[in-house]
């Protein structure tokens, strides 16, 4: 089995979701999907470590031998970012159970569930192919499944978010699909690590800047970049509370790996920083991304929106990083991959369990909330702290390494507006932590904890932003390792 798990780690979980669906009891649906889940972290684990040990691992489907057949191809950044996805939806899985009980009807758990499953399958597909057309395959399939998921939300809001959505990653994958059109009609394959080696030959032709193009505009687009996010705001505040714990947490990841994919394995550094300078575009979106969108954020009284909005915040470190094109960039940007999965789920959670018992995340509704729900909050704050930077936490690494690669570069003003965005991020989870710590509950109401379901996963990613915050050193060495693979000759 060992061999193959490559292909289970996408072949079980596309297995068990018709499973889930024909179950037709919302328990049952949920038992596979959390066996899927759990699965699939067995499988990203042990490829990970199968990475560390013997390096790529290279699948042919069919036994149908590349560039003529499908191949999984898995190397350092793709089992990390594979680990990323599976890990987290391990986590949210036990959580959804109690949180989908309340937010989707009992007739509607398992195609809820169904598409859960769809959308894990369809981004670890992405982590693990090395078939450019595949990657547009499983983009769908996470994306279909994600449009799925979000359109179940309690409010009618959630209709029109999943519209916005729908069509917005509609463009961006047109555009990736010609810009995978182009490179094939120039080059006769689909290959990455084919293309890779017959590009250089073709480049000079005009077709190969466009193709080029119009991957950037698609990715970033389902990435979320400035000013590419408007669908990510609404999608992640009006989706059922898990989905967007779990979208938050791997959605976007998965598509920054896309760019690094792209734009350093297939493209080369040499086409896509110096003959196209592309560090002239995502630099100044990454930089407008921090500063601009973090000031929204502070605005927002909605406390899931204001998340959100800091997500696309926080998406801008990570093109931050890779946009400088250099080992240590990248290796920030990888690191903040990992790192914002665990705070940024951990805070999602936490306003999960405050829209399990109230009904709101409005903050004017969270008046007291740090006496009534005191676990709750208190993992709110563990995670905000994270996300501002705050030392022995997950963010404060991101930010060191973001820090030390701008220096490197002598780019004093971009670590300026590194640690101005940090500041930013204390003023928005300050507004939260005053509401909830220093008014007074509504005496007419009484609350309650949330059930510990969904408080035990929750601290689960706190714990983890503050033990990998102290001991930085697994993934750092991963992400520094996976940033010298995509920047050095592929083996």
């Amino acid at each position: 089995m060992s061999q193959n798990l490559p292909a289970l780690l996408v072949v079980v979980p596309l297995l068990l979701a018709p499973l889930a669906a024909l179950s037709g009891r919302a328990k049952i649906a949920w038992g596979i999907a959390t066996a899927a889940c759990w699965w699939t972290l067995y499988a990203a684990i042990s490829l990970l470590l199968r990475v560390q040990e013997s390096g790529v691992i290279r699948y042919s489907l069919g036994g149908w031998e590349p560039p003529y057949g499908i191949e999984y191809r898995i190397d350092l950044a793709s089992a990390f970012v594979a680990l990323i996805v599976a890990a987290i939806g391990a986590v949210t899985i036990p959580y959804a159970g109690t949180s989908i009980a309340k937010e989707v009807s009992e007739d509607r758990a398992p195609l809820f569930y169904t598409a859960w499953i769809l959308m894990l399958a369809g981004l670890l597909g992405i982590a693990i192919t090395g078939d450019v057309f595949n990657v547009f395959v499983f983009l769908e399939i996470s994306s279909l499944s994600a449009y799925s998921m979000i359109a179940l939300g309690q409010d009618r809001r959630a209709l029109t978010s999943t519209f916005q959505y729908l069509i917005m990653g509609s463009v961006g994958a047109t555009f990736i699909v010609i810009g995978i059109g182009l490179m094939y009609v120039m080059t006769g394959t689909l290959n990455m690590v084919d293309l890779a080696e017959r590009l250089p030959m073709v480049e000079s032709n005009r077709t190969i800047p466009v193709a080029f193009t119009f991957l950037t505009v698609g990715i970033t687009l389902k990435l979320a970049l400035f000013p590419l996010h408007l669908w990510l705001p609404n999608a992640y505040t009006y989706a059922p509370s898990a989905v967007t714990a779990f979208m938050a947490s791997t959605s976007t990841k998965v598509s920054v790996y896309l760019l690094l994919r792209f734009f350093f394995t297939i493209f080369g550094e040499v086409f896509s920083f110096e003959q196209m300078r592309l560090n002239m575009v995502l630099m100044p979106l990454a930089l407008i991304a921090i500063l601009a969108i973090s000031l929204v954020a502070i605005y927002e009284v909605n406390v899931k929106r204001m998340l959100a909005f800091s997500s696309v915040a926080q998406i801008g470190y990570m093109v931050l990083g890779i946009s400088f094109g250099t080992v240590l960039g990248v290796t920030a940007g990888i690191i903040h991959l990992f790192n914002h999965a665990l705070m940024k789920g951990a805070l999602f959670m936490a306003m999960g369990c405050v829209m399990y018992r109230i009904g709101s995340v409005q903050l004017d509704k969270m008046a007291g909330l740090g006496k009534a729900m005191p676990w709750t909050m208190a993992a709110f704050v563990g995670a905000g702290l994270s996300l501002i930077g705050v030392p022995l936490t997950v963010g404060f690494v991101s930010k060191w390494y973001l820090v030390q690669a701008a220096l490197a570069e002598g780019q004093w003003f971009v670590a300026g507006v590194v640690m101005v965005g940090s500041l930013m991020a204390l003023i928005y989870i300050w507004k939260v932590v005053e509401v909830a710590y220093f008014q007074e509950p509504d005496p007419d109401h009484e609350i309650i904890e949330a059930p510990l379901s969904m408080l035990i996963p929750t601290w689960v990613l706190v714990i983890a932003s503050f033990w990998f915050g102290i001991d930085a050193t697994t993934t750092a060495t991963v992400a520094t390792q996976a940033a010298e693979t995509l920047l050095g000759a592929m083996p």
